[in-house]
């Protein structure tokens, strides 16, 4: 699957085929968070793969009863190091929570061409899952992805244009609220 077919048939899969992920698929997948763009290339993260049931139960627990994370083979936990990120982005902010958004995404459209499914996971309380996965201080768990073949083959499904947004509800050309061409 190409890049341009990746980003469109991608979908949030919340439910998860018991069937493993094969070694060289996940060796892909940790190349590609490996090769992500971040900040002035400060690669401010580290990423876990929760592969452990009992361990994937604790996190799906804490990500607010999410359980239904648990049935993927592996939770990807993206963590930054927001000390080694890029200070200024746009002038004032640090750079840790957009660097791991990229990889994150990354990570879901090359899953996508693989044939897997994920979903993006932002509600967990980062006060429990820190201390199940042995986390120090400094670092801050931005997000979470189920990592897995969806459960039935329509999980994974072209976009529904009537679900998004028109052009000129989102695009400008030049200046704000200039529908250009």
């Amino acid at each position: 699957m190409d890049v341009l077919n990746a980003i469109m048939n991608r979908r949030s899969v919340r439910a998860y085929s018991p069937k493993p992920i094969p070694a060289d698929v996940m060796e892909r997948m940790r190349k590609v968070l490996r090769a992500a763009p971040s900040a002035c290339n400060n690669q401010p993260w580290h990423f876990i793969f929760v592969t452990d049931a009992e361990l994937k139960k604790q996190v799906a627990k804490a990500a607010r009863d999410q359980m239904w994370i648990a049935d993927a083979p592996a939770i990807v936990v993206a963590c930054g190091y927001p000390d080694k990120a890029y200070k200024k982005m746009g002038g004032y902010g640090n750079s840790v929570d957009i660097d791991l958004a990229i990889a994150l995404d990354e990570l879901m459209l090359a899953a996508a061409s693989e044939g897997l499914g994920t979903c993006w996971i932002g509600a967990f309380a980062e006060s429990i899952v820190k201390p199940l996965l042995g986390l120090p201080a400094e670092v801050k768990i931005v997000a979470m992805a189920p990592l897995g073949y969806p459960k039935t083959a329509d999980l994974i499904r072209p976009l529904d244009e009537l679900r998004r947004k028109s052009y000129a509800e989102l695009f400008s050309e030049n200046r704000f609220g200039n529908p250009g061409k």
